[in-house]
């Protein structure tokens, strides 16, 4: 370990100890992280990115153990110094973002409250300036209205906010090393590069050391000094950023950036080069295309009363240059649009901009305030949520939810959570006959039957995503509302997801709706894009000219915000 080195991992091998014995999470990794070095850890989910890390930290749970190796840290052995040592290393000289920064929040609990418990148990903070010190620190993350902020709790915040409070706990007490674990999973391009830019501009000023764990080889391209390529618990890639993805030696790392979506790629292009899937039928020239829609939405509006408005004492205290607060926001401002047959159209835009809010109206789990939903010619938006359930109508409109674990029973095996909407809205009826149904969806999607038996924590990523959109087309709907269904998948099997998704538009002639953030995905699936801010429509139009030529200045600036690998 030189001078200059910070963090220097050894030989490292982390053992689970599990129900069918003994598993090598991670076997003999080398990694080395320089005195103000960014380094990025990138791989897919059960690479060993996070293993390794929480390793560093010494938080594994009581099932792992670092079986071999060595971890020094400024000249500190990590793998043997006492307990009590590491309580104080973490935090005041190694911090960490997680992924998910609600989960890495307490719900119960003000963010002021919880940056001020960090200042007092590792910088001896004096009680009577903690306040100040924690509006301080969500002032350096640049939240909007710091002292207000100061007494929120996580659930009011937007995701993007959560994190910026992560990165401002994790930065409280000028750690030496910064370990940012996927800290951009879920959110919009623009808060995305917001977030990283701020890690990076923070961590620069303070001569510090950061390890970045991703999956995006975009982020880490555009924002890490060396890579490290880890495969199934193992590094097998080692070398600097520019030198990795400019001539990737390993076939891992290849693969990988292969499948990553960019500009100039179909999505055929996205799969292995040695996938066996068979070509999907091409659409027909656009000429050819029903030109009837089969979704109309027209003026929708939905608004919501805004919490503490019609307070006489809230009014009271705003500044006299302010207007008093409206009764009400809107959510969706007024939004028309049109989703042919067979047609795919994305929906795009930041947090909070009213996409979701909008596929929930369509899918008539909200009612609108105001404004029509005209399916197949019927305005469903008028039938009340609680009766559309029950309306034959419902299964011809279907819905894959963003996170595949969260949309599933865990109580349900994969068979019974596809088999649900079979048996109650279809004619299918017998257990055999129920189940030879969910045996031909699950071949469909390519989900191996033998799978069908096993609940959701006993599948990996891929594979519920799978059994989520099996369950979505079980009825053979003629319009499916896809959101986000692939933003926490890995990039290989987000190529496979997606030309499923392509493939089962075709050979069923279902039209999609596709609301997501990230444009390189929406710009290979979708036909037109529709681009939301604020709860309106700002730019429409196909995908190619959206893409290529934007129009609006907010477009533009969602684009120029997605990192690309220099491929």
């Amino acid at each position: 370990m030189t001078a200059a080195t910070l963090l220097d991992v050894q030989d490292l091998t982390v053992e689970f100890m599990t129900r069918r014995g003994i598993v090598k999470a991670v076997q003999h990794v080398n990694v080395q992280v320089a005195k103000g070095e960014t380094v990025g850890i990138v791989g897919e989910s059960g690479s060993g990115k996070s293993v390794t890390s929480y390793a560093v930290m010494r938080i594994l749970d009581r099932a792992g153990r670092i079986a071999d190796g060595a971890i020094t840290f400024s000249s500190i052995d990590v793998r043997d110094a006492p307990e009590s040592e590491m309580r104080d290393l973490r935090g005041r000289e190694i911090s960490m973002i997680f992924q998910n920064p609600r989960a890495a929040l307490n719900p119960i609990r003000k963010v002021g409250h919880q940056i001020e418990d960090v200042l007092l148990q590792h910088v001896q903070a004096q009680p009577s300036d903690k306040k100040q010190k924690a509006i301080e620190a969500l002032k350096r993350v640049r939240i909007a209205r710091p002292e207000e902020r100061y007494h929120a709790y996580p659930f009011e915040l937007s995701g993007g906010m959560c994190q910026r409070v992560v990165i401002a706990l994790a930065l409280a007490c000028q750690p030496q090393l910064l370990i940012a674990d996927e800290p951009t999973t879920g959110l919009d391009v623009t808060t995305q590069k917001a977030v990283m830019d701020l890690v990076v501009e923070l961590t620069r000023e303070r001569g510090m050391s950061t390890i970045l764990i991703t999956h995006d080889l975009g982020l880490a391209a555009a924002y890490c000094d060396r890579v490290v390529v880890m495969e199934k618990g193992k590094v097998v890639e080692t070398a600097a950023s520019a030198t990795i993805f400019k001539s990737p030696q390993h076939a891992y790392t290849r693969k990988l950036m292969r499948a990553t979506p960019r500009l100039g790629v179909s999505l055929r292009d996205l799969l292995p080069e040695d996938a066996t899937a068979t070509p999907s039928a091409l659409p027909p020239p656009e000429e050819n295309f029903d030109k009837t829609p089969l979704l109309v939405v027209s003026n929708l509006v939905k608004e919501y009363p805004r919490q503490g408005a019609s307070s006489t004492l809230a009014n009271f205290f705003r500044k006299k240059d302010q207007l008093p607060l409206a009764e009400t926001f809107k959510a969706v401002d007024g939004i028309s649009f049109e989703i042919k047959r067979g047609e795919s159209v994305g929906l795009v835009g930041e947090s909070g901009c009213g996409k979701s809010t909008t596929s929930m109206m369509i899918m008539r789990l909200l009612d609108p305030t105001s404004g029509m939903v005209t399916f197949d010619g019927e305005d469903i938006g008028a039938i009340p949520a609680k009766e559309f359930a029950r309306s034959p109508m419902r299964k011809r409109i279907q819905m894959v939810f963003q996170d595949p674990t969260d949309s599933l029973n865990p109580r349900f095996t994969a068979a019974r959570a596809i088999a649900d909407p079979i048996m109650r809205m279809s004619d299918i009826r017998g257990r055999d006959a129920v189940r030879a149904r969910c045996e031909e969806l699950a071949r469909q999607v390519g989900l191996p039957v033998e799978l069908l038996d096993r609940f959701p924590h006993q599948l990996s990523g891929g594979q519920k995503a799978r059994v989520g959109i099996a369950r979505a087309i079980a009825l053979s709907p003629e319009l499916v509302i896809l959101d986000e269904p692939t933003a926490a998948l890995d990039v290989s099997v987000q190529a496979v997801v997606l030309n499923l998704l392509e493939d089962l538009k075709h050979s069923l002639g279902m039209s999609y709706l596709f609301v997501s953030h990230d444009l390189n995905v929406v710009r290979l699936l979708c036909d037109r894009v529709i681009v939301m801010r604020s709860g309106k429509i700002v730019e429409e139009g196909t995908a190619q000219r959206v893409m290529d030529a934007p129009q609006s200045d907010y477009t533009k600036e969602l684009l120029s915000a997605i990192p690309h690998p220099p491929l």
